[in-house]
């Protein structure tokens, strides 16, 4: 959290992260789960246990969030003691709408180009973290659509390669797609020996293409 401390303008970024540390630590309930604070009256040994473990975990994670701050907004809640109450404000002042976040994905994937002489390595890297972001978002791309906008994402130094993919009808993932392309540029440029993308789980994206 101390890399991505939240300044404002990323709170998005700075709530997911959150969230993988305190899901870590098993206290990831605390931001969305409020207790009162006063046990009420004839509760049972487990309830008690329940009260006690949340208003622990809420003192940790208060102090988490606060320290992940940058100093001028850590003083707009370092009042508030219960964390949902926190999380709620800020949500309410800082949160970035779904379909907006969604919006500016398509964007930059439809939009991202390659420049001649640049890496394609690092493009494919870069449309892939695109693509997997669309998932996460649920963008409703179909994979036949992240090939086609990858392969017309290509300077023209491309094009025999991909006159060669729609030929051969060739059907592959976008990981195997970017490494087709790595050796491409090795070989046609004579590069030095390329460093292959290494194909996750998730990979899905298959699909014919052509250059509109």
């Amino acid at each position: 959290m101390e890399t991505n401390k939240f300044n404002g303008t990323n709170y998005n970024d700075w709530l997911r992260n959150l969230r993988i540390v305190l899901d870590f630590e098993n206290q990831g309930y605390v931001l969305d789960k409020s207790l009162p604070a006063i046990l009420p009256e004839g509760s049972s040994p487990e309830e008690r246990l329940t009260f006690e473990k949340w208003h622990e975990d809420n003192r940790k994670v208060r102090s988490i969030i606060l320290a992940s701050m940058t100093n001028e907004i850590q003083k707009q809640y370092d009042r508030l003691e219960d964390v949902p109450s926190i999380m709620l404000r800020m949500k309410d002042v800082y949160a970035v709408p779904d379909w907006h976040i969604r919006y500016a994905a398509i964007k930059a994937f439809f939009g991202t180009k390659m420049t001649q002489g640049s890496s394609v390595h690092s493009h494919g890297v870069k449309m892939l973290s695109l693509v997997e972001k669309l998932e996460d978002l649920k963008a409703g791309l179909n994979n036949g659509t992240y090939i086609d906008v990858i392969l017309q994402s290509l300077p023209l130094s491309y094009d025999p390669f991909i006159v060669n993919y729609n030929v051969n009808g060739l059907e592959k993932s976008i990981y195997e797609l970017i490494n087709m392309l790595i050796q491409y540029e090795a070989t046609t440029h004579k590069s030095e020996p390329a460093v292959l993308v290494g194909e996750a789980s998730t990979s899905k994206a298959k699909g014919k293409s052509a250059r509109r």
